[in-house]
């Protein structure tokens, strides 16, 4: 589904999700907003091949994130955007995963929306979905799993912790997105809060790609999966 913001501006904003990893899993649609972009501002995670999909004249700017590093601040990011639609270009903003999900796209969308720009939401398969299909795990299935949740595995800096009560239940599955270093922290608040320490548990690293590995054990051996992810870099 495609959400529209209209005013007169003759510039637009198309907000992409690329997809987790696998340039084959960029949508259609993301495949030609794309092609047809005079500026494309892009993530770490989007992939070369991606990449080259925009026109050989687009003006291609980098603001990649990693943890605890941002080499683009957001605000200026939302700055950027809209000023290269005020100029009255087709803006593409170019995000892995899903911008709706841990991408900060709503923030993004407040800033267009304030100045009002011209934007559209073209969604992307999420790298929860993506990682786990490749690895063949099921999100949900009818005889263990009915509900799942997507979770930040970063701390959140004003000090909001997580329910993790809510949490802690059978036939519900837990996806940290983010979450390696955090995770002795979050397997020990799990446990602590009821979660069955024999939970079948996964760590998914660079899903999607060709070098996606999966490491795969009981929720107490989380951490010793993670460092093991870690030292494999």
């Amino acid at each position: 589904m495609t959400t529209n913001h209209t005013s007169l501006n003759v510039g637009f904003v198309s907000l992409v999700g690329a997809g987790p990893g696998d340039p084959d899993l960029l949508t259609v649609k993301g495949y030609r907003v794309i092609q047809s972009a005079d500026v494309v501002v892009f993530d770490r995670l989007v992939s070369k091949d991606i990449l080259s999909l925009a026109k050989p004249d687009a003006e291609m700017i980098y603001v990649g994130k990693k943890l605890d590093y941002h080499c683009v601040p957001q605000d200026q990011i939302n700055q950027i955007l809209v000023e290269k639609a005020k100029e009255g270009h087709k803006v593409v903003r170019l995000k892995g995963g899903d911008s709706f999900i841990f991408g900060r796209g709503g923030e993004e969308l407040e800033t267009l929306a304030e100045n009002g720009i011209n934007f559209e939401v073209v969604p992307g398969i999420t790298a929860a979905a993506g990682a786990t299909a490749y690895a063949g795990i099921p999100l949900t299935h009818r005889d263990h799993a009915q509900s799942v949740q997507f979770i930040t595995g970063h701390v959140q800096k004003d000090g909001r912790e997580i329910e993790w009560s809510s949490l802690a239940q059978s036939n519900n599955t837990l996806v940290f997105y983010m979450g390696l270093k955090q995770s002795g922290r979050i397997t020990d608040k799990l446990i602590t809060h009821g979660l069955d320490e024999n939970t079948p548990c996964a760590v998914i690293e660079n899903g999607t790609r060709k070098e996606q590995r999966v490491f795969q054990g009981a929720l107490n051996t989380l951490p010793q999966m993670a460092s093991e992810a870690e030292s494999l870099r």
